[in-house]
């Protein structure tokens, strides 16, 4: 689904990124890049950056969150974890990113850059097109609730969301469609994403809500109102 035009629009910007030096990038445990992919079990081109995706979820500078869209789900296949709130959030980057529109496999990088993740080079450099630098406000966890600390807001506002997935690598076997046959390994997997309040820019506190699945890992995003820029991220 436009995969191709997306690679051959995006070669001259990856060419020009390959020739940055590593420390022009500054993410790092403390400011994490937010790596988040729309992809379907039932597309056969998602399965590559489902893999390259799931390779860089481990490392402590990447928060990775797959998000199971729902448009593919009636081509023959419903995917086990799609939901339509999924599909609703990448359609918003997409207004935001003024993309064409949706398609699979989308990886979005801090808000700020989208491409396919189809091979590893390429999702590396498409994170270094998303870096966000080292600035933003402070950001964690503390006891029950995600702080956020002082600092310049977006003229909008920004958002302040909490988003619950699974770390475990779960394995999916895929009875029809285009992946029919296919066992799909699967990692950070979103199943639920809360809006805790909005961030004007002072020093703030929002409580966790509860009632969230142990099993669950979670991840705080402070985000430009309207699916923009990423400005801070924490991940435990």
């Amino acid at each position: 689904m436009k995969i191709w035009l997306k690679l051959a629009a995006g070669l001259a910007a990856l060419a020009a990124l390959a020739a940055l030096p590593e420390d022009a990038f500054a993410a790092d445990a403390a400011h994490p890049v937010v790596v988040e992919l729309f992809q379907s079990q039932g597309c056969s081109s998602c399965p590559p950056a489902l893999a390259n995706v799931m390779a860089v979820s481990g490392r402590p500078d990447v928060v990775a969150l797959v998000f199971a869209v729902d448009y593919w789900d009636r081509l023959g296949w419903k995917d086990t974890f799609s939901k339509p709130e999924w599909t609703a959030r990448q359609e918003s980057y997409a207004r935001s990113l003024k993309s064409d529109g949706v398609y699979t496999p989308e990886v979005v990088v801090n808000g700020r850059a989208e491409g396919t993740g189809l091979d590893a080079s390429g999702l590396e450099d498409l994170i270094r097109r998303g870096d966000r630098g080292a600035a933003g406000p402070q950001l964690g966890f503390s006891g029950g609730a995600v702080t956020v600390g002082p600092g310049a807001a977006p003229a909008g506002g920004a958002e302040v969301w909490l988003a619950r997935y699974d770390p475990r690598v779960i394995e999916v076997a895929v009875k029809r469609g285009e992946n029919a046959g296919r066992t799909l390994k699967h990692r950070n997997v979103v199943r639920e994403m809360v809006l805790l309040g909005r961030w004007e820019g002072g020093a703030a506190s929002y409580p966790i809500p509860a009632g969230g699945d142990p099993v669950l890992a979670e991840a705080a995003i402070v985000q430009t109102a309207g699916a923009g820029p990423v400005i801070a991220a924490a991940k435990r």
